[in-house]
């Protein structure tokens, strides 16, 4: 898995570029989504096999379960943009088994759980799979990831926000010129 600090960065992202006028709820509920697949590693406790349908990087890491969850929240907390808090909600979710395909280590993501029991990778790996557990994290394999996450998470989020603070500062420029 990408560490909890990459998956926080793209849900702060994708909220920022989606919709950055009711940010507060929509930025937690987002950055609390792109995190929520990892409670799957609670099946270890519960003998639950890594590839089970249930197991890490299973359902919990699936295009259904983003649905399922963008709907909850949305219904929940969307009252007057629901579409918007759909999209964020759906994508900062589904964006953890993006990042998680593009690692270095496990045995794949479940994106048809329960459809299809398969598990899949991105061609890129480049990102250096987290340890599971704080104490291995803390160690020089955790730095690894943070530098991979750096390298292939924090630029391209960093750029996109970037780009879209200057197109709204030109947009800006543009209407008070009218």
């Amino acid at each position: 898995m990408a560490s909890i600090f990459g998956h926080s960065i793209v849900g702060f992202t994708l909220t920022k570029l989606i919709d950055n006028k009711q940010v507060k709820w929509l930025l937690f509920a987002a950055i609390f989504s792109a995190i929520l697949p990892d409670f799957d590693v609670l099946t270890f406790k519960l003998g639950i096999p890594y590839e089970h349908p249930l197991g890490h990087r299973g359902f919990t890491h699936s295009i259904l379960f983003a649905i399922i969850w963008a709907l909850i929240l949305m219904l929940a907390f969307g009252r007057k943009n629901k579409l918007i808090w759909f999209m964020v909600i759906f994508l900062t979710t589904l964006s953890h088994g993006v990042l998680d395909a593009m690692t270095s280590g496990g045995m794949g993501v479940g994106f048809f759980i329960p459809f299809d029991n398969s598990r899949h990778f991105f061609s890129f790996q480049g990102i250096i799979v987290s340890p599971l557990g704080v104490g291995r994290f803390f160690s020089e394999w955790g730095l690894r990831v943070i530098v991979s996450e750096i390298k292939y998470v924090l630029v391209p989020c960093s750029l996109l926000l970037i780009v879209r603070f200057l197109a709204n500062k030109l947009k800006n420029a543009h209407y008070n010129e009218i």
